[in-house]
C-alpha cells in the first residue's frame, strides 16, 4: 500500500513540475512593436495615439515628444496599426511581426484612409510612363488645315515648274540636233579646208600658233595648223518673223505692202514688158575656185561665173575677203569676170556682162608681199541696167 501509494505521488508531483516549468515553453512568443510618427513637416509628433487590434482587444499607446511609441507583448501574426493625431491627420500601416520589429518613420497624413509607409527601408520606385493623351486639334480629326493645303500645292506647282523648264531644255537640244544632222552649218559655222582634200565643219572652241582644236558632230578633233589649208567663215542668216504681242496674235492680219509704181517700158510689146516684169539676172557660182600658187610664191584664184538670170548682168564682179591672222585682220581684192562686151549709154564698154544663160570666167592674183591668210569667203556682185 505504501509503495503504490509513493508511486502515485511520484507521478502527481512529476506531472505538476512538467506542467509548471512547460507552460512557458509551450506558450506563444511575446514581441515589442516600435517605431517614430512624423507629421507631413518631417517633425516629430508628440500624443499621436498608436493602436492595434490583438485577438480581438484594442491595444495601444501614446508618443512621446520625440514621437516615439512601443507596444509591448505582441504575438506574432499581421496585423495594421493605426495612428491618429487631432492636428497632423491618421495613418496607417500593415506589418508582419516574427520577432521584434521596428517599423520605423510613420508619416501622418490630412487625407482620409492615408496609408503610411515606413521610411526606414525605402524601397526603389520604378518610374511608370503614362501617355498623356494630349487634346485633339481640328487637324488631328482628319481635316488638313488650309495652310497645310496651300503648301502642298505651291509645292506641286514648283516640281511641275521645274519639270517643264527641263523639258522645254531637252526640246530645244532636240531641235538643234535636228538642225545639226540636215545642215552642220546651223551650228558650226566654221569649214576647215585640209591639204589632203578634206573638209571638216565645226567651232573652234581653243587655238594656238600650233595647233587648233575643233568640236564637231563625231567629237573634239586636235588639228595641226600646218596640215589646215584655210578656214571659210559661213555665215547663214534666218528670216527673222515678225514679233507680235501675244494679247492681239490671234485678230492681228500683217498690213498690205504698199503698191509700187509700175516703170514704163519703151518697148511696145505686151510680152516683152511681162518677161521684163518676170526675170532679173541672177549670177552664181559654177562648180568650185580652184587655187594655184607658182614658182614665185605668188597664188591665182580662179573660176567661172553663170547667169542663170532672165536678164542682162553688168559689171559682174566677185570680192575675196581675205582674213590675215586669228585677231580678226582682213583684206578685201576684187576681180572682174571676162563676159561679153557691152556698150553704155555713156559711151562706157566693158567685157564684165553677162548675158541670160551665159558663163565667164574670173582670175584673182594674189602677190607674194600680200602676205599669207588663214582664210577667205567671197560675194557675186553685179549691175542690172536693162
Amino acid at each position: 500500500m505504501i509503495s503504490q501509494f509513493s508511486l502515485r505521488k511520484c507521478i502527481v508531483y512529476t506531472l505538476s513540475v512538467f506542467l509548471l516549468i512547460g507552460q512557458p515553453l509551450f506558450a506563444a512568443k511575446k514581441n515589442d512593436l516600435s517605431g517614430i510618427v512624423v507629421g507631413a513637416d518631417g517633425e516629430p509628433v508628440k500624443k499621436a495615439v498608436v493602436s492595434i487590434m490583438v485577438d480581438g482587444k484594442k491595444k495601444e499607446d501614446k508618443t512621446n515628444r520625440k514621437g516615439k511609441f512601443k507596444l509591448k507583448k505582441i504575438p506574432e501574426g499581421e496585423y495594421t496599426i493605426n495612428v491618429s493625431h487631432e492636428e497632423q491627420g491618421t495613418a496607417e500601416l500593415s506589418v508582419i511581426i516574427t520577432d521584434d520589429k521596428d517599423v520605423g518613420t510613420i508619416p501622418l497624413s490630412t487625407k482620409a484612409s492615408a496609408t503610411a509607409r515606413p521610411k526606414t527601408k525605402p524601397k526603389e520606385t520604378v518610374a511608370k510612363v503614362v501617355d498623356v493623351a494630349t487634346p485633339k486639334q481640328s487637324t488631328a480629326t482628319g481635316g488638313a488645315s488650309s495652310d497645310f493645303i496651300l503648301n502642298e500645292l505651291n509645292f506641286e506647282i514648283k516640281k511641275l515648274t521645274a519639270e517643264f523648264k527641263h523639258l522645254s531644255r531637252e526640246m530645244d537640244d532636240l531641235k538643234a540636233l535636228s538642225k545639226m544632222w540636215i545642215n552642220p552649218l546651223t551650228i558650226y559655222s566654221k569649214e576647215v579646208i585640209l591639204k589632203n582634200g578634206s573638209t571638216v565643219f565645226g567651232k573652234i572652241v581653243y587655238q594656238d600658233d600650233k595647233s587648233l582644236k575643233l568640236e564637231t558632230l563625231v567629237g573634239y578633233l586636235i588639228i595641226k595648223r600646218d596640215q589646215v589649208v584655210r578656214i571659210i567663215d559661213n555665215v547663214v542668216t534666218e528670216d527673222q518673223q515678225e514679233y507680235i504681242p501675244e494679247q492681239i496674235r490671234e485678230s492681228y492680219s500683217p498690213p498690205p505692202m504698199p503698191q509700187l509704181t509700175v516703170p514704163r517700158y519703151t518697148s511696145p510689146s505686151v510680152s516683152a514688158r511681162e518677161a521684163g516684169q518676170k526675170f532679173s539676172a541672177n549670177c552664181v557660182l559654177m562648180g568650185n575656185i580652184a587655187e594655184k600658187k607658182d614658182t614665185q610664191g605668188n597664188i591665182l584664184f580662179n573660176g567661172e561665173i553663170k547667169n542663170i538670170g532672165g536678164r542682162r548682168a553688168d559689171f559682174v564682179k566677185v570680192d575675196f575677203v581675205f582674213r590675215k591672222n586669228w585677231s580678226g585682220e582682213t583684206r578685201t581684192l576684187t576681180t572682174f569676170i571676162k563676159g561679153s562686151y557691152n556698150t553704155f549709154d555713156s559711151g562706157i564698154v566693158s567685157d564684165a556682162s553677162l548675158l541670160p544663160g551665159a558663163m565667164g570666167q574670173f582670175d584673182l592674183y594674189v602677190p607674194q608681199d600680200f602676205g599669207s591668210f588663214i582664210g577667205y569667203s567671197y560675194v557675186i556682185d553685179w549691175e542690172q541696167y536693162q
